[in-house]
């Protein structure tokens, strides 16, 4: 069923109206975009061609690159294309679906760290199991329900807006079609509409990130029981994730659990999470860890010789 309304496609007046500061950060998000392909990336193949990086705890940073390139796809090129030209509307329709892959994708990976949590929860808490807990099918089903997480999200967020009626004002203040901006488009009361969106949305990355930071208060815990060596290891891996939850997650609540209202500073804030944070994550993950350094410098000197 089509949506009512009057509105065919929308105006996204981006980060700034100054032309040389949209030249500036043409060339800046740019440079993260490629960054961010080419770091996870590299991430994806080490991991696919190292021997030694066959744990869980690599397959499940090789399925978070993975999302990050395809979550970075979804939001870079159109902001940088709309800096470069300086034309920056959006069909309905293609920004429904922009709508659905950010959160889908958004979604997925909230879910995917939530499964990465666990993943070290099992190897430092419960060693002795862990290869019998963490097997490769689990791992899959794992990965499988993370995907299905993010799906259903979007699903719930796309259909909360697609049948609302948008009769004329078609500006969004913002570089992305997310839902806040959209909904101060809606002309009907959005009341309930917006508890819906921050249940959604707000709650489920606040209950999320309360179920993190109580698994890594007992990763921490159990840390007195292992050795010296055990325990820097485990604080390299927790640090590197933990590291990545926060860079994640704090924007992600300042935006949605909050009431259904937009503010200056959300644009920037929204960068952060869709354009930084992926480029983020594979210098979080490698630099402290050994052995995926390790492994890389190995396949790069196999490649050249």
């Amino acid at each position: 069923m089509e949506p009512r309304n009057n509105v065919t496609y929308f105006v996204l007046l981006g980060l700034t109206q100054n032309p040389k500061e949209q030249k500036v950060l043409c060339v800046l998000f740019l440079l993260f975009y490629i960054l961010t392909i080419l770091g996870n990336l590299l991430i994806i193949i080490t991991v696919s061609l190292s021997k030694t990086l066959d744990s869980p705890m690599y397959f499940f940073l090789a399925s978070l690159s993975f999302v990050d390139i395809i979550y970075s796809t979804t939001i870079s090129p159109k902001l940088v294309s709309d800096l470069f030209l300086g034309k920056n509307t959006i069909s309905f329709k293609f920004c429904m679906i922009q709508l659905f892959t950010e959160h889908f994708l958004g979604g997925s990976e909230v879910s995917l760290l939530l499964v990465m949590a666990l993943d070290r929860y099992v190897a430092i808490c419960k060693p002795l199991h862990y290869l019998l807990i963490m097997r490769k099918w689990v791992c899959v089903v794992l990965l499988i329900v993370a995907w299905f997480g993010g799906f259903l999200h979007s699903i719930i967020q796309l259909s909360t807006i697609y049948g609302l009626p948008f009769c004329g004002p078609n500006v969004i203040d913002h570089f992305m079609c997310d839902m806040y901006p959209l909904l101060e488009l809606v002309c009907i009361d959005i009341y309930v509409i917006g508890v819906l969106v921050v249940a959604n949305g707000g709650l489920m990355c606040s209950i999320i990130l309360l179920f993190l930071f109580i698994s890594y208060g007992v990763i921490l815990h159990s840390l007195k029981n292992l050795s010296r060596e055990g325990r820097q290891k485990a604080l390299s891996t927790c640090g590197s994730h933990i590291t990545a939850v926060v860079c994640f997650f704090a924007p992600c609540i300042f935006i949605y659990a909050r009431p259904a209202k937009t503010f200056p500073i959300d644009k920037s804030v929204s960068v952060f999470y869709t354009v930084i944070t992926p480029m983020l994550n594979p210098l979080i993950y490698t630099l402290r860890n050994s052995e995926m350094t390790n492994a890389m410098k190995k396949l790069w000197r196999r490649k050249v010789i």
